[in-house]
């Protein structure tokens, strides 16, 4: 399967998962396909330089906080995204490695929207 699928598998994942989710994702195919791939970058760049990520993570929560988007939406998304990698590898290592990676990046976010709101 092409990435452009696999990118909308994981919105159509969220959005089953999170209806509510719709709301916040209103942009262009193109937009919604740059995210999917800036997560996965991040996913690694969190492992390659984590101080770093930390510091990134946290502007980018302060945008989110701009956004007003619910931090109960984060859980469902690492969801639908953990659950599409996990259909693309039988590498049990290696979606461990990104359930982990994303799930942190994911708290870091909340709490920094949590404080900043």
């Amino acid at each position: 399967i092409g990435m452009g699928t696999v990118k909308n598998e994981v919105y159509a994942k969220f959005f089953a998962l999170a209806p509510a989710g719709q709301d916040f994702f209103k942009q262009s195919t193109t937009r919604l396909h740059f995210i999917a791939d800036k997560i996965i970058v991040m996913t690694l760049d969190m492992y390659r330089e984590p101080k770093k990520m930390v510091e990134d993570i946290s502007a980018l929560g302060l945008r989110h906080v701009g956004y007003g988007i619910p931090t109960d939406l984060f859980g469902p998304f690492v969801t639908a995204c953990v659950q599409v990698i996990r259909s693309l590898t039988e590498d049990d290592q290696a979606e461990e490695a990104f359930r982990w990676s994303l799930s942190l990046i994911s708290r870091i976010l909340c709490r920094v929207i949590n404080e900043g709101s």
